[in-house]
This record gives structure tokens, C-alpha cells and sequence, in this order.
């Protein structure tokens, strides 16, 4: 994952350790918690909200989860061909539009 991650600048504050910001975005992400309720053991709080925003921008998650199926596809854990899309992630083109 470390090569798919913008390279820090060269100036300035040095950036606050990718593995760690990276748990506390996980953290907030599985448990629901606020950005400003991560445990101190995921560093500081203030990074993990604009990292994720960032990764975001520069469309670092798609790569991430790309190159992981690529990874697993690759070893055997997973097979390309059996692959489908729940309906629940892909709008109908003619719903019902009075459900909520």
C-alpha cells in the first residue's frame, strides 16, 4: 500500500506516520466513532480526517482496493468470473421513486 500513498512534501512540518493515521481512519470508520474520539494510539486526531479527504482527491482508495483484488485474484482467493453486484449498490432505472 506504502507506494500507492502521495509522497510527503519536502518542506515544512513532517507528516504524522501513514500506518498510524491510516488505523485511526479505520478505527472512525468500523466503530462509528468522532474524528475527535480516536484513541491517541492512532496519533494525532487532527491528521486522520484531512488524510482521508486527500486519499479521496487523489483516488487512493480506488487504487488500494484495485490492487488488492489483483493480489487476491492473483494467489487464488478469489475468482474474477463469479464476481456480481448487489442491487442494493446500483440505482434502478425505472424504482419506484416514492420509497425513502
Amino acid at each position: 500500500m506504502e507506494p500507492l500513498l502521495p509522497k510527503p512534501a519536502a518542506t515544512g512540518r513532517p507528516r504524522s506516520n501513514d500506518r498510524m493515521v491510516l488505523n485511526g481512519i479505520i478505527c472512525v470508520l468500523v466503530s462509528g466513532c468522532g474524528w475527535d474520539e480516536i484513541p491517541k494510539t492512532y496519533n494525532d486526531d487532527s491528521a486522520a480526517n484531512p488524510r482521508l479527504r486527500k486519499w479521496q482527491e487523489f483516488g487512493i482508495w480506488e487504487k488500494i482496493l484495485g490492487r488488492a483484488i489483483k493480489s487476491a485474484h492473483k494467489s487464488g482467493r478469489i475468482d474474477l468470473q463469479k464476481i456480481s453486484i448487489g442491487s442494493s449498490s446500483v440505482p434502478s432505472k425505472k424504482g419506484r421513486r416514492d420509497r425513502i
